[in-house]
């Protein structure tokens, strides 16, 4: 009961889906629910995914997709979006780890967090427009996942920059069991994908080795430029290694 109990916190927090009352609320348990942002992933993955195949039933897949990106920002609030704008504005815009910071906190988006959002989501619906039906709807619902687990690997393995902050009760530490549940969280939805043929293991298997990249890439940054990670540079690594994944599986389709 507990453990669910977290996971309806983790729920909570990354989204704006409403969950039971009878769930209750300590502050305690926002440092333990971490362990279940992948399986936020796999419900905010269902969400679009069930979305894109409804609407590819009448309408073309390009429209199908945008609908259901937009299902996705819906329920989470554009939580990641809004992070991985705020992390382009910062590391654009800041020279000096106590500027880039600032810059983060500040609710105003500027040009490189604009750029840079208009650029991640048109990727992302022309990469899942150029994939057959199935394979998208796979790639739907092993990417939501397996991108928050690499949010998670910062968590695990890097400091909280900031001496406050929105993200600092969830993101303060995760153990290695932790990370574990994480990892098998996210493991057994694109296991479930491969399983049904949506998706060859080697489209997923480069989808993984592509999100690896970018997050040992971006994690690299920002313990350059700021010393540790923030709330906003999970949502940027999210959003960055969902987008790296799409665009790996159709490089291994399409060739």
């Amino acid at each position: 009961m507990q453990q669910l109990r977290l996971f309806f916190i983790a729920l909570q927090f990354f989204t704006r889906l409403p969950i039971p009352r009878w769930v209750g609320f300590e502050p305690d348990w926002l440092h333990h629910a971490s362990r279940y942002f992948p399986l936020v992933g796999l419900v905010v993955g269902a969400i679009t995914g069930a979305v894109y195949a409804a609407a590819a039933m009448v309408l073309p897949l390009p429209v199908a997709v945008l609908l259901s990106t937009a299902a996705g920002i819906y329920a989470t609030g554009a939580f990641h979006e809004d992070g991985f704008a705020d992390a382009c504005d910062g590391l654009g815009g800041g020279l000096t780890r106590e500027r880039v910071l600032e810059i983060m906190k500040d609710s105003r988006i500027g040009a490189y967090g604009a750029i840079g959002i208009i650029l991640m989501l048109a990727t992302k619906v022309a990469a899942l427009a150029s994939l057959p039906m199935l394979a998208a709807l796979g790639a739907l619902l092993a990417a939501h996942p397996l991108s928050r687990l690499m949010a998670c690997s910062l968590i695990w393995r890097m400091e909280y920059a900031r001496a406050e902050g929105k993200a600092k009760p969830l993101a303060q530490e995760m153990r290695s069991g932790e990370f574990a549940i994480a990892a098998l969280c996210a493991a057994l939805p694109a296991g479930a994908v491969a399983a049904l043929g949506w998706l060859p293991p080697a489209a997923l298997g480069a989808g993984l080795g592509g999100m690896l990249l970018a997050t040992l890439w971006f994690a690299r940054k920002f313990q350059q430029r700021l010393g540790g990670y923030t709330g906003d540079c999970l949502g940027a690594v999210q959003q960055l290694s969902e987008a790296v994944f799409y665009l790996c599986v159709l490089a291994c389709l399409w060739n």
